[in-house]
C-alpha cells in the first residue's frame, strides 16, 4: 500500500463521515468571513439557523471598504455591507475585527498573522484565494455561498477528494527574483488549467529557502492555474513564524502542537497523480503581458506572437504589439497591495527600491497595506515615510485596487503594474490594463514610469 501525502493525512484527520464515490463530510476548523459574507449570514439567520460554532468563525471587512486615508471614500454599497457585517456578527456571537482594530485587513493576511491559520487545520472562506493559508501546512480552500451556509450551520462541508499534484523546485532563486516570479513563471509554464481539480503541494530546495510570507505568495496563486488547494509542509520556519501569535497555542499546548505539526509531511513513498519539476535557478523577474496570469514572460523578453484568437484579443486589449520589448512600456498606475503581496516583507522590498527616488511624472502610485497590523508595523519602521517621500499614496488596509469593487479603480485604457493576483479584463476597473509583477518590479515601474527590470535600478543606485 502506497504511503500518504501531506494532503491525505490532513484530509483523513478531518473526515466525519465517508459518503462514498470519493466524497467525505469534513470538519471545518476555521471559517473566515469578509464583508460580502454578511449576506450569507443574514440568509442563514432568516432561515432559522444559528451559527453552529461562532467561536470558530472570524470576520473582518476587506473587499468593499475604502482604503482612502481616513476611510473617507466608502461607497453606499460598502457602508451597507459594513453595517450588515457588524449586525450579523454581533447577533450571532462571531468575533469581528473591525476597521481600525488590530486584526482588521485582508482576510488572507489576517489569518496567518493572528495565528488563526495553523498547520494541519481545515480552513474555508468565500474567496478563491483561501489557498494562501496552505503555506502554513493547512487544508485551505474557497467556498461558495451555499457552502458558506452549510459550514456556518454545521461546522462541516461535503467535499470530493481532489487529485493531487506536486511541483518540485530544484535549485534556488537567483538574485533579484522573488516568490512572485517563481509562481508566475510556473503558471506560465503549466497554463491556467495546469492544476485543474488538483491539490497542489509545493516542495524542493527553492521552497524550503523561502520565508513564510513568500510561501504565502506562492500558495496564493495556486487557483490561477486551476488548483483549489495549495500546500507546503510545515517546518521550523513555520513554527518560528507562529510562535506567540495571538491565537497560536501557548505553554504546554504549544509544545504538544509543535510535536504534532512536525509529523505533518508526506510519506517517502507517497504517490501523486502528477509531478512537475522546475529549476528555480533559471527564473528571473516576471511580468504579465495578457489578460491572465498565464500570459507571462521574463522582463527581458519581447511580447510573444499570439497563438490563436484568444491571445490576439488579449494583445489588442492590452494595447501591445508582438515582437516589441515588454521593458520600456509606459505605465500610468502602480498598485502595491492585495492578499498576494501586501505583507510587511513585501513593503520592505518595495521601499528598498524607491528609497531616495521619486515616482515618475504622470504616474499614480498607491501602497495599500494588507492589514492594520502590517500598516502599524510599516509605520513603526518608517516605511510609510519612505513611500510618501517618493510620491506614493499611503493608504488604509483592504483589498482596494485588486477587486475594483469598492469605488477604487484604474481608469479605462490606463496601464497599471500591480502586485495583485489577477489581470483579467476589467479586474482593476472597466478597460484597465494590468501587468502583474513582484513588489520590486512594481516599485521600479513607479519610479521609471515604465516597465523595467528592477535590477537595473539597483545597479544605478
Amino acid at each position: 500500500m502506497a504511503g500518504r501525502t501531506l494532503f491525505d493525512k490532513i484530509w483523513d484527520n478531518h473526515v466525519v463521515a465517508d459518503l462514498g464515490d470519493g466524497f467525505s463530510l469534513l470538519h471545518v476548523d476555521r471559517h473566515l468571513v469578509s464583508d460580502p459574507g454578511s449576506k450569507a449570514l443574514a440568509a442563514l439567520r432568516q432561515r432559522g439557523h444559528a451559527v453552529r460554532n461562532p467561536e470558530l468563525t472570524f470576520a473582518t471587512p476587506d473587499h468593499t471598504v475604502s482604503t482612502a486615508p481616513g476611510r473617507t471614500g466608502h461607497t453606499a454599497n460598502a457602508l451597507r455591507y459594513l453595517k450588515d457585517l457588524r449586525h450579523e456578527t454581533h447577533a450571532q456571537g462571531i468575533r469581528l475585527f473591525d476597521l481600525g482594530q488590530p486584526g482588521q485587513g485582508i482576510v488572507h493576511v489576517v489569518g496567518p498573522e493572528l495565528g488563526l491559520t495553523l498547520p494541519g487545520a481545515s480552513i474555508v472562506c468565500s474567496d478563491s484565494h483561501t489557498c494562501t493559508h496552505g503555506a502554513l501546512g493547512a487544508l485551505a480552500f474557497g467556498i461558495g455561498a451555499t457552502e458558506f451556509q452549510h459550514v456556518a450551520a454545521t461546522q462541516t462541508i461535503v467535499l470530493q477528494r481532489p487529485r493531487q499534484m506536486r511541483i518540485w523546485f530544484d535549485g534556488t532563486l537567483p538574485r533579484g527574483a522573488s516568490a512572485k516570479d517563481l509562481i508566475l513563471h510556473t503558471i506560465g509554464r503549466l497554463g491556467a488549467t495546469g492544476a485543474s481539480g488538483c491539490a497542489v503541494e509545493y516542495a524542493g530546495p527553492a521552497i524550503d529557502a523561502l520565508d513564510m510570507e513568500a510561501r504565502m505568495t506562492v500558495c496564493n496563486l495556486s487557483v490561477e492555474m486551476g488548483g483549489r488547494f495549495g500546500i507546503i509542509a510545515p517546518d521550523a520556519r513555520t513554527f518560528d513564524y507562529l510562535r506567540e501569535r495571538p491565537y497560536a497555542p501557548t505553554g504546554a499546548l504549544w509544545e504538544r502542537a509543535v510535536a504534532q505539526w512536525g509529523a505533518l509531511h508526506g510519506d517517502d513513498d507517497a504517490v501523486f497523480d502528477r509531478e512537475v519539476r522546475i529549476d528555480a535557478s533559471c527564473i528571473g523577474p516576471q511580468i504579465t503581458w495578457g489578460v491572465g496570469p498565464q500570459d507571462v514572460l521574463d522582463v527581458g523578453d519581447v511580447v510573444p506572437a499570439p497563438v490563436g484568437p484568444t491571445q490576439q484579443a488579449a494583445l489588442e486589449y492590452m494595447g501591445l504589439r508582438a515582437g516589441d520589448p515588454i521593458a520600456g512600456t509606459p505605465i500610468d498606475w502602480v498598485f502595491i497591495g492585495s492578499c498576494t503581496n501586501a505583507r510587511i516583507s513585501d513593503l520592505r522590498l518595495a521601499a528598498a527600491v524607491v528609497r531616495g527616488r521619486r515616482v515618475a511624472a504622470g504616474v499614480k502610485a498607491w501602497v495599500v497595506p494588507g492589514s492594520e497590523l502590517v500598516k502599524r508595523a510599516a509605520e513603526d519602521e518608517g516605511l510609510d515615510q519612505v513611500f510618501r517621500d517618493a510620491g506614493f499614496e499611503w493608504r488604509e488596509s483592504g483589498c482596494s485596487l485588486c477587486v475594483a469593487g469598492n469605488g477604487e479603480a484604474v481608469p479605462p485604457g490606463q496601464r497599471a503594474v500591480s502586485t495583485s493576483n489577477r489581470n483579467f479584463v476589467g479586474r482593476q476597473g472597466p478597460g484597465a490594463r494590468t501587468h502583474l509583477a513582484s513588489p520590486q518590479m512594481a516599485a521600479a515601474a513607479a519610479v521609471a514610469g515604465c516597465i523595467v527590470d528592477h535590477r537595473t535600478l539597483e545597479r544605478h543606485a
